[in-house]
């Protein structure tokens, strides 16, 4: 309308598509996918000013009914009238195309359409098509370049699309090619190109190489790209040749569409490259930064070329010849936008949102120091995929490491001394010696991964204590001041007091109202709060019935929960009351006195019950986090997915309902209408369980701050629908080729492929509808092990960021970021299974344990948690953690002090420095036949020797292990206080535990450690 570009010189702009398998990008469909996510073959569609018509079979006509009619209003969504015209097979759609010509002719001037002039397809329709439009002498205009230059710049889905085909392009790059290459160098393998290129094609089949994506969404742009030996082409066009790999400059340019949307990534691997090939890689690098600085918003495409050149020309200008003549193009649907490309003479504006494919070469390099013709003449290839921005430089989407030590091969040659002096000089360029390897990643060399796994445990070991410590001296004055008991007012004044009869009878009188038990004492009717009852009893003994009512006092045991810090604990307290009544009627009595009792203890226990479930759900209350307002989207649109369980249950029953995404959180709403909100801020790991070797398919939210449902708290939600029949009727005979068992199991694999469908859809809506704020994700099965955190044994599996296990009620989630380290714990020769313990950051917190974790599990696990930078130790013992973690909170700089968490490493460097003097101390300690005297002579004043122990018992030392007190003796011992003032190794400190043998007393933690319970503990 405005008649700023092309658009404005045509009447009506024409769009055919026919078909033609060998066509893979064009503009035409392009087009088509772009508004309306599928390409649409044999269809005509007219663009006219006031209105549009689509000329299609029947089948597609159909489907394009959703966006031709609207409820109401013709333009309720800002488009003209549209009409459907349904194609004739059988005839000329003659009728058909006399009323699209109309159409054409009556918008505007009516005489010039706008075409894409290059998509020309094949067929006796779109033959007719373009006859009709010459006879009626309709004037042709290009406008490929205008069309591109409007769908250039994405959206927020399309770039997230972009993003996820760039992540895969990377993936495949790094943990194939890259890998497939350094074992071709590492074995000196004879591979041709074009047979490396098909292994490329080929890994994108395998689901480990996509970052997460389904393989049936991911294809080539182009057939992968591969040269090396002197011979290169710069260019997109060319195809991988015959020739073997030669080890010098390879070259790779791959590309890969997720989507119909397309990505691009290029390197150059060098093997022995010369101090001449490094530099030239090291400017290409330089001239990428300045490419990409100098893509932003509202720059000419040709002044981004000539900042380049000019960039060339002042650092290096004898290269100018050798740089490529462009230096990328737009990409988006289609590959390569010839429009918008990165040269001396585009004119055209970059925008915010853009997506290019930059691709910077040197070629016709000579290689000063080659022998062999095709290492004379080597070319240098770097490309990635950027995003534009406002003002700041071009965004990579395609994060491979390019730095010469992350694609330089460096070989030594072993039968030449004189190479040594080179491989020196490659060390100091390059941080690290090396032989047959890509530099940071591999050594012909190599350690052992346990030697490596070692040492790397020693760095976290240091680097964790001084963390700790740090945090802990903050924490410091923090201290949790522990809740008082609420105390309980039943009436703030006399005159609250109710004047029933039964008071002035002095009988048991329950107020309900105030929960107030009035009882009388001493003559006197005193009011007890409900609160202040513990339990009630009521027996009959002959003729009378007794009614005991034991109250909270100090120095009653009180449940593990209560909690009871009384207000005033110097005050006098009633402990119990008994109160006895006769079962006889005397003559005159309306009743028996007993019924009072009687009743008295009926209503006694119906309040207790009611005040206890209120106190329950006001602690459930308790530090609930008040969350913000669903902002509920009312498009009809939003992700959404029905016929869910939710767990923990709302209600007794389990009930079904949908789970929808909304503007900032998620609504499950169940069939009776019951609301569950959960809010993405809240989120702090959101996971999804496939169905793959499961009953159930989850998606598993675990919360950062509780919410209430159900009249619980609860921090883990979860959402599933099963996939299988979760029991079987073991009645009925079964047969393995029962055609019923067959379809039966035919039928559940195509339910399981369904539902992973359906809720792999619904997580990338939300994942595009939240700008990959909210990210999913999904447990790696190879890496789980069996272990019991609960009562059952189940598979725990990790995750990019926690350990999980969510198909058994109540799950398992550990958060990564908040463990310290992790303790094994019975690690022995002889047995089966060993225990985990987590210790956490927050050391308030109690430690988790797993159970009975199969020992074969035990390297694994090591490797997993070495990767995760997290610190492990293990030993032969079962600790008491809870006074452990107590000892420390109490004390953090003591414990620091003594080494901290080293005493749980056996292999620590306390333990190395007194290997020797421990192992003769156990075998002339443990030995029967030994005399305690030389015992004495030769350990006692070096090994027992502590600041901290009391001068008499050091004094009486000798004397006690002499005298052979008996275990009673001990024990009164300890009853009377002689407890150590220290703790033994396998506690908290680095002091032995004989210590405590000797001297007869006990250990703070550990309690009276025998001898022989010693010699087992150190062996």
């Amino acid at each position: 309308q405005k008649g700023e570009d092309e658009f404005g010189k045509v009447d009506a702009i024409v769009v055919s598509v026919g078909v033609d398998e060998e066509i893979v990008y064009a503009k035409s469909t392009a087009l088509q996918t772009w508004l309306f996510g599928y390409e649409l073959t044999d269809t005509i569609m007219v663009f006219c000013e006031s209105k549009i018509l689509f000329l299609a079979s029947k089948k597609k006509v159909e489907f394009l009914k959703q966006v031709a009619v609207t409820k109401g209003n013709e333009n309720a969504n800002g488009l003209p009238p549209i009409t459907l015209l349904v194609r004739e097979k059988n005839e000329s759609n003659k009728a058909n195309f006399e009323k699209m010509v109309e159409a054409i002719r009556g918008s505007r001037e009516g005489r010039s359409v706008g075409v894409f002039v290059k998509d020309k397809f094949p067929g006796e329709y779109m033959k007719s098509w373009n006859d009709t439009m010459t006879a009626e002498g309709l004037e042709r205009v290009d406008i490929s370049a205008a069309v591109a230059y409007c769908m250039a710049v994405k959206e927020e889905g399309e770039l997230a699309l972009m993003k996820k085909a760039a992540s895969v392009t990377s993936e495949v790059f790094t943990k194939f090619f890259k890998e497939r290459v350094m074992e071709i160098v590492d074995a000196d393998e004879k591979v041709r190109h074009s047979k490396l290129a098909e292994s490329v094609e080929k890994a994108i089949e395998e689901k480990k190489y996509l970052a997460g994506a389904d393989p049936s969404t991911v294809e080539m742009c182009y057939p992968p790209i591969i040269q090396s030996g002197g011979h290169y082409s710069l260019k997109f066009s060319v195809v991988s040749d015959k020739t073997h790999m030669h080890f010098g400059a390879i070259t790779c340019a791959m590309g890969i569409r997720y989507k119909s949307y397309c990505s691009n990534l290029v390197r150059t691997l060098m093997v022995d490259p010369p101090q001449d090939m490094q530099d030239n890689y090291g400017f290409l690098l330089q001239v990428e930064e300045e490419l990409l600085k100098a893509l932003k918003h509202g720059v000419k495409l040709s002044e981004v070329f000539s900042t380049v050149m000019d960039f060339v020309k002042k650092e290096k200008p004898e290269l100018v010849a050798k740089l490529t003549k462009n230096l990328g193009f737009a990409m988006g649907i289609e590959f390569r936008e010839g429009s918008l490309v990165i040269n001396s003479k585009n004119q055209y504006k970059l925008k915010k949102g853009m997506v290019f494919s930059v691709s910077l070469g040197l070629s016709d390099l000579v290689n000063k120091e080659a022998k062999k013709e095709e290492q004379k003449k080597y070319a240098l290839f770097l490309g990635d995929t950027v995003q534009v921005n406002e003002d700041d430089p071009a965004t990579i989407l395609t994060p491979v490491k390019k730095k010469i030590k992350n694609v330089g091969i460096f070989l030594k040659n072993e039968d030449e001394d004189e190479d040594e002096e080179e491989a020196d000089n490659a060390e100091d360029l390059l941080g690290k010696g090396a032989r047959a390897t890509l530099l940071t990643e591999r050594t012909r060399n190599e350690m052992t991964a346990e030697e490596k796994r070692r040492a790397h445990q020693k760095e976290l070991a240091d680097q964790m204590n001084e963390e700790a410590k740090r945090r802990l001296t903050a924490q410091k004055g923090e201290q949790q001041i522990q809740k008082a008991r609420k105390s309980n007012v039943s009436y703030k004044s006399a005159t609250q007091m109710p004047k029933e009869r039964e008071i002035r009878e002095m009988k048991i009188f329950i107020d309900k109202k105030y929960e107030t038990v009035i009882m009388p004492v001493f003559g006197i009717a005193t009011p007890f709060h409900i609160a202040t009852i513990k339990n009630i009893s009521m027996s009959v003994e002959g003729d009378y019935t007794y009614l005991r009512i034991n109250f909270y006092c100090p120095g009653s045991s009180l449940g593990r929960h209560e909690g009871n810090i009384f207000p005033n604990p110097e005050a006098t307290f009633v402990k119990e009351i008994t109160y006895r009544a006769s079962n006889l009627k005397a003559p005159g009595d309306p009743a028996v006195p007993s019924s009072n009792l009687q009743n008295a203890f009926r209503i006694i226990k119906e309040v207790q019950k009611r005040y206890k479930t209120r106190e329950a759900e006001e602690k459930e209350k308790e530090g609930i986090v008040k969350q913000d307002s669903l902002v509920i989207n009312l498009n009809r649109s939003n992700p959404k997915l029905k016929d869910l369980y939710i767990r923990p249950n709302i209600t007794q029953k389990r009930m079904q309902g949908s789970l929808e995404a909304h503007t900032n959180g998620f609504r499950f709403t169940s069939v009776r209408g019951d609301k569950v909100d959960i809010l993405y801020n809240n989120i702090k790991h959101s996971l999804f369980q496939p169905c793959d070797g499961e009953m159930i398919i989850v998606l598993h939210f675990h919360l950062k701050n509780a919410i209430m449902f159900g009249k619980k708290r609860h921090t883990d939600v979860q959402f599933y629908t099963e996939v299988g029949e979760i029991t079987t009727d073991l009645g009925k005979h079964q047969h393995m080729h029962d055609r019923d068992d067959l379809y039966a199991e035919q039928m559940e694999r195509e339910m399981r492929h369904k539902l992973k469908s359906a809720f792999k859809n619904f997580i990338e809506k939300v994942e595009t509808l939240t700008r990959e704020e909210l990210e999913f994700e999904v447990p790696f099965r190879d890496l789980g092990f069996q272990g019991a955190p609960y009562r059952s044994t189940c598979l725990l599996q990790p995750t990019s960021s926690a350990l999980c296990n969510v198909t058994e009620w109540p799950p398992f989630v550990v958060t990564l970021d908040e463990v310290e380290l992790v303790h094994f714990e019975r690690v022995q020769f002889h047995l089966k299974n060993f225990d985990i313990v987590i210790v956490y950051k927050d050391y308030s917190r109690k430690v988790t344990m797993i159970n009975a974790v199969p020992v074969n599990s035990l390297d694994p696990i090591k490797e997993w948690l070495n990767s995760c930078d997290i610190k492990y130790t293990e030993g032969v013992q079962s600790l008491n953690w809870t006074k452990i973690m107590k000892t420390i909170v109490d004390d953090p700089e003591g414990f620091f002090e003594q080494g901290g968490w080293s005493f749980l490493d056996p292999e620590s460097e306390d333990d190395a420095a007194g290997a020797d003097s421990e192992s003769e101390m156990e075998d002339e300690t443990f030995n029967p036949s030994a005399e305690e005297d030389e015992y004495e002579e030769e350990d006692s004043d070096e090994d027992y020797s502590s600041e901290t122990e009391d001068t008499d018992y050091s004094a009486s030392l000798a004397s006690d292990e002499e005298s052979g007190k008996d275990w009673d003796e001990l024990e009164e011992e300890a009853r009377k206080g002689a407890y150590c003032s220290v703790y033994c190794r396998m506690c908290v400190s680095g002091l032995d535990c004989i210590m405590c043998v000797l001297s007869g007393r006990y250990c703070s933690l550990w309690g009276w450690l025998q001898k022989q319970t010693v010699f087992v503990l150190y062996n």
